[in-house]
């Protein structure tokens, strides 16, 4: 097993990526377990951050480090929250309150529709001038009324038309397969295994 340091202390996320990358091999370590402090997030892309986190975590913990930067965006909304998703309604990243503030923006609005944008990227070292990065979207709509108590986040109001479901409604592994997160990761792995085969 490969050790991998995950720049992230959101357990939602740290469930996600062990599940995803358990069968890869890679033995995923949060950064909190390492006593590793949250990188600052400053810049207003979510490539930007990523890098910025991922940097963080390799030099505090001299390992590979991978970090993720993801949140909603709203089409009507010019594509907020887009990187405050987590601090939409405030610092404290409430989920609940964050929801009822997208919501309340979005009233009135015809268009509902919105995607969930995951940019990730994993370093090998904190001074990798190669990083290896992705960014991938998943489509939806944001209802008013919350369904399902899966997933975290905006997951209980992010509608997939197509499948006549929330986020939330989804099984983990039904949504490890067609979510953001899974397709960046899926992208990820194919681009360590070309990487692998040119070396």
């Amino acid at each position: 097993m490969q050790q991998l340091v995950l720049a992230s202390n959101n357990a939602g996320k740290v469930r996600e990526f062990q599940e995803l990358l358990a069968p890869f091999h890679f033995q995923v370590i949060p950064q909190g377990e390492l006593g590793i402090p949250a990188a600052e997030e400053p810049h207003p892309t979510f490539i930007e951050n990523a890098l910025a986190k991922a940097r963080h975590a390799s030099a505090a913990s001299g390992l590979p480090a991978l970090a993720d930067d993801s949140g909603i965006c709203a089409h009507a909304l010019d594509g907020a929250p887009g990187v405050y998703s987590a601090r939409y309604a405030g610092i404290d990243g409430d989920s609940a309150a964050n929801n009822q503030k997208l919501i309340a923006s979005l009233q009135g609005q015809a268009d509902r529709g919105a995607h969930y944008l995951c940019a990730l990227v994993m370093v090998n070292s904190a001074n990798d001038p190669e990083p290896l990065i992705v960014q991938t979207r998943w489509y939806g709509q944001v209802i008013d009324v919350a369904q399902g108590d899966g997933g975290f986040g905006y997951d209980p109001h992010f509608f997939l038309p197509g499948l006549g479901k929330t986020a939330a409604q989804l099984a983990a592994s039904e949504k490890n397969q067609i979510s953001h997160r899974g397709q960046a990761l899926r992208e990820l792995i194919t681009q360590l295994q070309i990487r692998a085969q040119s070396t």
